[in-house]
C-alpha cells in the first residue's frame, strides 16, 4: 500500500528566541517492509544546520531557530510504500547492541505496578508471543485510553497508578512490562492511516518487543493489534525520549505553543 503523508508542526513563542536547537526525528527510512518513495522536509523561521543518524540509525535534522523569531514552522510531505508483514519487523540491525534494549530508562522502570500487572497476566500461554499479546490487551484494560491524564514526562508506573493514558503511556507499560519479562523492547514513533478520518492532530506511538527466531514484533497497545501497512515506522529508541519527533533547547520566548496538521492518505 502507498501512503501520502502531509505533516505541518507549528511552533509559536510569546517573546522572541534568543537562541534555539531542534532535534528532528521525522524523516522515515527504507527499512524491510516500507520504502521510502519521496520524501521533502522543509524548515520556516529556522536554517537546518545539519544531518546524521543516531544510536538507533534514525535520520535526525538539526534545527537552529533563528535569532529573535516568534515561529518556527516544519513541513513534510512524502509517499511511503508498505507492505503487510503481521506486525514482524524481523531481525535486529543498527548500531545498538540487542542486549541494550532491557535497559530500563527513567520513564520504563519497573516497579510495583508493573509487576500487578505481570501478577494479573499469570502464565499458561503457549509461547512468549502470545503472551505478549495478551499483555497488550490487558494493558488496554487497565489503562484506558484517556487524553489529558499524562504528559511528555509521565512513567510508566504513573501512568498504571492514574488508570489512564494515551498512546506513548501505552508503549511505556508494554515496554517495562517486557524489559521485567526477560525480552528486550523499544519505543517507536511514526505515522498510521486512522480508518475513520483523514485530520489528524498527532503522530502515532507504538511499542516492539523482540523474541528469539523471529525479530522485532509491533505491538500497537492503544488500537490492540499488531501494525499493519497502514503503519509508517519513523523513529526508534528505549523510550520516546530517544524517538520524539522533536526535541531540544532554547533561550527566550518563555511559552511555547504547537500545533500540529496531520494527514495519512492512501
Amino acid at each position: 500500500m502507498q501512503l501520502r503523508v502531509r505533516h505541518l508542526t507549528t511552533y509559536n513563542y510569546d517573546a522572541p528566541v534568543g537562541y534555539g536547537l531542534q532535534q528532528v526525528r521525522l524523516t522515515p527510512k527504507s527499512r524491510p517492509g516500507q520504502q521510502i518513495l519521496e520524501w521533502d522536509m522543509s524548515v520556516e523561521g529556522g536554517k537546518k544546520e545539519l544531518q546524521f543518524s543516531d544510536q538507533h540509525a534514525n535520520q535526525v535534522d538539526l534545527i537552529s531557530i533563528v535569532p529573535d523569531g516568534h515561529e518556527v514552522v516544519i513541513r513534510c510531505e512524502g509517499l511511503v510504500d508498505v507492505d503487510a508483514t503481521d506486525g514482524i519487523v524481523g531481525q535486529h540491525r543498527g548500531f545498538m547492541p540487542l542486549w541494550s534494549f532491557r535497559r530500563p530508562t527513567t520513564l520504563t522502570e519497573g516497579g510495583r505496578e508493573t509487576q500487578k500487572l505481570l501478577d494479573q497476566l499469570g502464565d499458561g500461554f503457549s509461547g512468549d508471543i502470545e503472551r505478549a499479546h495478551a499483555l497488550s490487551a490487558m494493558i488496554l484494560e487497565k489503562v484506558p485510553y484517556a487524553i489529558g491524564q499524562t504528559h511528555a514526562g509521565t512513567t510508566a508506573e504513573e501512568a498504571i497508578a492514574g488508570g489512564g493514558g494515551v498512546c506513548q503511556d501505552h508503549a511505556h507499560i508494554f515496554i517495562t512490562a517486557m524489559r521485567k519479562l526477560g525480552h528486550p523492547a523499544r519505543y517507536v514513533s511514526g505515522y498510521l492511516m486512522m480508518n475513520d478520518r483523514e485530520e489528524q492532530d498527532a503522530t502515532h506511538a507504538w511499542a516492539e518487543a523482540h523474541f528469539d527466531g523471529v525479530g522485532w514484533i509491533g505491538f500497537d497497545i492503544s488500537n490492540g493489534y499488531s501494525p499493519d501497512e497502514r503503519y509508517i515506522r519513523v523513529a526508534t529508541g528505549l523510550d520516546y525520549r530517544e524517538a520524539a519527533p522533536v526535541s531540544g533547547m532554547r533561550y527566550g520566548g518563555t511559552t511555547e505553543n504547537m500545533v500540529v496538521q496531520l494527514q495519512v492518505q492512501q
